[in-house]
């Protein structure tokens, strides 16, 4: 792959960290229980609003580092297939589901691409990699 993918992809995976790390904050911030309250009034089950919450914060903190970055995104990719269906398809492209299409698109072109420039996957990884070929070439 090209450096300029990469740099790329990079790019997408900081800003949908940033953008989750930011949601998720917000759900703890404003009190998660307000968070829960409102899954109970659209029909979900409270207790969803925990999972998203922390997929979102962990999620994001992973992808801004770059650890486990196929999987955080597919998690990402299934919050916001949710968010679309449950909650923005009635209100319409530019009035409800545009923004998480946005993401749910970047989400999946990370979770089947992955990102490696200046992940902190890549560097373990890469280093386990590089002790095991030292160990069974010595």
């Amino acid at each position: 792959m090209s450096n300029k993918n990469e740099i790329g992809n990079l790019l997408l995976r900081v800003v949908l960290g940033l953008v989750f790390l930011g949601h998720g904050a917000a759900k703890f911030q404003g009190g998660i229980e307000n968070t829960v309250g409102w899954f109970d009034s659209i029909g979900l089950p409270g207790g969803l609003a925990y999972v998203v919450a922390i997929i979102e914060l962990v999620g994001g903190i992973a992808l801004i580092l770059g650890l486990g970055t196929r999987i955080a995104a597919a998690l990402m990719g299934l919050i916001m297939i949710g968010a679309i269906f449950t909650v923005n398809l009635a209100g319409g492209f530019l009035n409800g589901y545009a923004f998480d299409l946005v993401l749910l698109v970047v989400a999946a072109h990370l979770a089947l691409n992955g990102s490696k420039l200046s992940s902190l996957g890549q560097l373990v990884f890469k280093n386990k990699h590089q002790s095991k070929s030292f160990v069974e070439s010595a």
